[in-house]
């Protein structure tokens, strides 16, 4: 079997499998005629600034027609750097189920909006990987996308994808907090300063993170507001000017993928921040553990948070958190 017939026969696979689950009346359809292509969205959940967008690309024609000669992905908006087109063809292996690429063009280039690549084996059918690496510019904007292929017999095919809308907020993970180290946190930003580093931007913190454990009291792994009583700041000394009033509601089992990276299929998304309500909400959220989270409404108004706890250790008072931020004003 040539290099080319297994390549179109992978392609075609899904179809066999599929006639071979119908009735004994069901008959194959024949392949069409022509360069066809196809692609999809692999990626799901909000679309985040410096996170990729992931489309399959798939493109065939008959190998008595022809071979592929060169595909590409054209954005409305150039991608940041990190975009490209695979030069490898992907299937799934029968015998493990595991993704397979095989090495079919030349690797990928970027001109502008347009990545593309050249095939260098002789091929009539693959399945490339598009990663289009969100950039700035696209914050709040849409994004559409348009991919096509050309084969040796002169044709050419096309399809356009989208548009998506781009979000809004902002994430960082993996942030270190230390109990009376760096536990003071900045929503704006989105990173745990020393007492040093925040008393030389005391108008920048929202957050303090502690760890008590009084004796008949449950408070543990806590995020606390500096202007909070100073009961829940039990042996804080606050840094000169850190006095702001920040909203703070408790929350458990919101997993969100992006921030925990875990099996749970939950995002937050832009309108979760819009839409959320802080009336009444306290300004202290104590007992905080592994796989917790916060959210958080600046005292200004200006910023709203989700703060995942990753990780949570007793004996060092420490704790990972990540954060998705959004821009009120």
């Amino acid at each position: 079997m040539s290099f080319r017939s297994f390549l179109y026969i992978s392609f075609c696979l899904p179809l066999l499998l599929a006639a071979g689950c119908k009735d004994d009346d069901y008959a194959l359809p024949t392949p069409q005629s022509g360069l066809q292509n196809d692609a999809i969205k692999r990626t799901l959940g909000p679309n985040v600034i410096g996170l990729n967008i992931e489309f399959a690309y798939a493109m065939a024609i008959l190998p008595d027609q022809g071979k592929l000669v060169s595909a590409q992905a054209e954005a409305s908006i150039a991608g940041a750097t990190g975009t490209y087109l695979e030069h490898r063809s992907f299937f799934t292996d029968p015998n493990g189920g595991i993704d397979t690429g095989v090495p079919v063009a030349e690797p990928s280039t970027t001109n502008g909006t347009t990545t593309s690549v050249t095939f260098n084996k002789d091929t009539s059918a693959a399945t490339l990987r598009y990663f289009y690496r969100i950039p700035e510019e696209a914050r709040g904007k849409t994004v559409n996308f348009t991919f096509s292929a050309k084969s040796s017999n002169g044709e050419a095919v096309s399809l356009s994808m989208g548009p998506y809308t781009i979000s809004k907020m902002d994430m960082k993970l993996d942030m270190a907090a230390t109990d009376a180290a760096a536990c003071y946190i900045s929503i704006e930003d989105m990173a745990v300063y020393t007492a040093a580093e925040a008393t030389a931007n005391p108008e920048k913190i929202d957050l303090v993170y502690l760890y008590r454990t009084p004796a008949g009291l449950t408070f543990n792994h806590a995020l606390v507001a500096p202007a909070a009583d100073p009961q829940y700041l039990p042996g804080v000394t606050l840094p000169a000017g850190v006095d702001r009033n920040t909203k703070i509601i408790k929350t458990w089992a919101l997993r969100d993928r992006h921030l925990a990276r875990l099996e749970f299929g939950i995002y937050i998304d832009d309108p979760d921040f819009e839409q959320k309500s802080f009336t009444d909400a306290p300004n202290f959220a104590v007992n905080l553990k592994k796989e917790a989270g916060a959210w958080v409404e600046t005292a200004d108004g200006k910023y709203r948070a989700y703060i995942f706890v990753n990780n949570v250790n007793n004996g060092s008072k420490t704790a990972t958190i990540s954060m998705k931020r959004y821009t009120m004003q």
